[in-house]
């Protein structure tokens, strides 16, 4: 098991917080960059645990979030205890997931549309607003994905 170290410490601590204003928890972000900076790269739900100074229930509980998010993933071993290690490719992963959820929201405001009569032009100019945010956002986070894997492909 490795210590964590005071600047260590700090990192995995400030990882926390903007998971947090990611929309994940802290205890996310906190395991997910001790995860990317621990030696060695694969830890077992226990030393996670004590590493973190946090329950093996949450540990346990947050890695199947991140796992099923593709950040991080389960590493085969001999013994029955699982081990997890950071995934390559993680966050494009979860902006696809927050991707999917702009296009369920460009769904709704389309039948809003539908339901909005062309004589209530205020209304409909409101829906249609946003509707345009959304529907920018969608096309150029595509557009973005869609650079940063040529940027990755070109840079290995």
């Amino acid at each position: 098991m490795t210590p964590v170290e005071p600047p260590e410490s700090e990192f995995v601590d400030r990882m926390g917080l903007v998971m947090e204003r990611l929309g994940g928890t802290r205890t996310m972000g906190r395991l997910y960059a001790w995860l990317m900076i621990c030696d060695p790269p694969a830890r077992s739900l226990t030393d996670l645990a004590a590493e973190l100074e946090v329950s093996k229930t949450a540990v346990s509980t947050v890695a199947r979030q991140l796992e099923v998010g593709g950040m991080i993933e389960r590493v085969p071993t001999a013994s029955r205890e699982h081990r997890y290690r950071m995934t390559g490719g993680g966050w494009a992963q979860v902006m696809q997931v927050q991707l999917a959820g702009v296009r369920m929201s460009l769904d709704t405001l389309d039948f809003g549309l539908s339901i909005l009569s062309e004589d209530l032009p205020e209304r409909r100019a409101r829906v249609e607003d946003t509707r345009e945010f959304f529907a920018f956002i969608l096309r150029d986070s595509e557009e973005m994905l869609q650079r940063w894997a040529e940027y990755r492909k070109e840079s290995s």
